[in-house]
């Protein structure tokens, strides 16, 4: 199904010290997407900020939540009724140490992969059904360091991959809520430098 996705939540966590880390992808491709929209955030009813656009006239919400990580599924599921939203219309932004630095990933639902703010929100709705779209983190080179590689900056010899995967991330939300999932789904299909999965076929 080819649904346009109207909500969309970047997972991160609150407060200077967090906003270049790579735990906080999710807030830093819609900050970017925002700014390119000229709309801006302001803090909203629940434990997040909130910018809104009408877009096909119908409103396109976006998230930054401030639950901290491992609450997101608390100001997900505030949300949701809120602002007239089904799980079906949402998509999830975040960071993922399994994919190489980089590397995107397009899902309809799953598990949480051992990432803590998506393993919220699955608990807090109780369904995988949903979509998510990651973004490579890569994996830290010491064993037992992965608290330190989520909530540390990109090197410097990072950053450039880094910026072109937020730009493309950026670009592939807009699709999303514009044209639908799975039209998303096929702009990734023609990226060698992106992988894509749907759960839906």
């Amino acid at each position: 199904m080819n649904r346009p996705l109207c909500l969309i939540v970047g997972l991160g966590n609150p407060g200077r010290q967090y906003a270049k880390t790579r735990h906080n992808l999710g807030w830093q491709v819609l900050d970017r997407l925002c700014e390119k929209l000229k709309i801006g955030f302001k803090a909203g009813k629940g434990e997040y900020y909130v910018a809104l656009l009408e877009k096909n006239d119908r409103d396109v919400v976006f998230l930054k939540l401030t639950t901290y990580m491992n609450g997101s599924g608390i100001a997900v599921k505030e949300a949701l009724p809120f602002f007239g939203k089904v799980p079906a219309e949402l998509l999830v932004i975040l960071d993922d140490m399994a994919l190489p630095l980089g590397k995107l990933r397009l899902r309809a639902g799953g598990s949480s992969g051992g990432h803590n703010g998506l393993e919220s929100i699955i608990y807090q709705l109780q369904t995988e059904d949903f979509s998510r779209l990651r973004l490579g983190i890569g994996t830290p080179e010491a064993k037992g360091a992965a608290v330190g590689h989520v909530l540390g900056e990109f090197s410097k010899e990072e950053k450039k991959a880094a910026e072109e995967m937020m730009e493309k991330a950026a670009m592939l939300v807009e699709i999303c809520y514009q044209k639908g999932f799975q039209d998303a789904l096929n702009y990734l299909s023609r990226q060698t430098s992106i992988i894509g999965e749907a759960t839906e076929e």
